[in-house]
């Protein structure tokens, strides 16, 4: 039954549309500027074509993840020469472009900012409240957050073909040039005595989540102008991080109207 299962999951990822392997195939894909979600790499590869793949993404801001030749076959049973990418389902922004277009316009920067949230249907309810509730666009850590596939836009119905995100190398560089634009940085997490409503939300901010098995990271929390929570009366210590963030985000609705 176990292997029977492993080959239905071969068989799944080889007709996934989204999926490219062979080095060649990934170094075409790449040249012709076609969003990647994230590169695998198997470990100790190194040959010709190796060099130019790794060429070809020097200078683009693509997760690559080196694995066992196990992990990567388990993946696919095609040929992949120990290279497979996976074609993003959105395409993704810069949030200094972003943030300068949502100033243009006059309006008050909502900004959702996502810790290493890798649940990828967290992630598209996560996407899906961001949109009912005004957000401008969500940033995303490149490395160690959901890969937005098709569960991921499914779940979204569809918020993630319309809610912008911004996919940065380093989170900690993007906070400190939000608040240098003037916006106020609201890390919500358990461990602080200042509930939600409590945070004037009216005000240019960006709203930080973490994951649910991490929390927010310790260098987002000492760069945060407030720390909140959201008031809990029951047994269980947290909310699904889907939940929270949909409860923080029309706490910020419910201001602004």
């Amino acid at each position: 039954m176990e292997h029977r299962h492993r080959d239905d999951k071969h068989r799944r990822n080889d007709h996934d549309e989204n999926l490219i392997f062979g080095t060649r195939a990934v170094i075409e894909a790449v040249n012709a500027g076609k969003e990647i979600d994230k590169i695998i790499i198997q470990k100790g590869l190194s040959n010709q074509l190796y060099s130019e793949l790794r060429k070809a993404i020097k200078d683009l801001d693509i997760p690559i993840q080196i694995v066992p030749p196990e992990k990567i076959n388990r993946i696919t049973g095609k040929n992949h020469q120990g290279v497979l990418a996976f074609l993003a389902q959105i395409t993704y922004y810069e949030t200094e472009d972003l943030l300068g277009q949502v100033f243009e316009k006059g309006k008050v920067p909502l900004v959702l900012i996502l810790d290493r949230v890798t649940d990828v249907r967290n992630f598209g309810a996560i996407a899906r409240s961001a949109d009912c509730a005004g957000v401008d666009f969500i940033v995303i850590p490149s490395r160690g957050a959901a890969q937005i596939n098709a569960d991921a836009v499914k779940t979204s119905a569809g918020a993630l073909n319309r809610i912008p995100v911004c996919r940065e190398d380093n989170l900690k560089n993007i906070i400190e040039y939000l608040k240098e634009s003037g916006l106020q940085i609201i890390a919500c997490h358990e461990k602080t005595d200042n509930y939600h409503f409590n945070a004037d939300l009216t005000r240019p901010t960006a709203i930080i989540m973490g994951s649910e098995e991490n929390g927010i990271s310790n260098e987002y929390l000492k760069r945060s102008d407030m720390q909140v929570k959201i008031p809990m009366v029951g047994n269980i210590a947290s909310l699904n991080v889907s939940v929270a963030t949909g409860i923080i985000l029309f706490e910020a609705v419910k201001q602004r109207l």
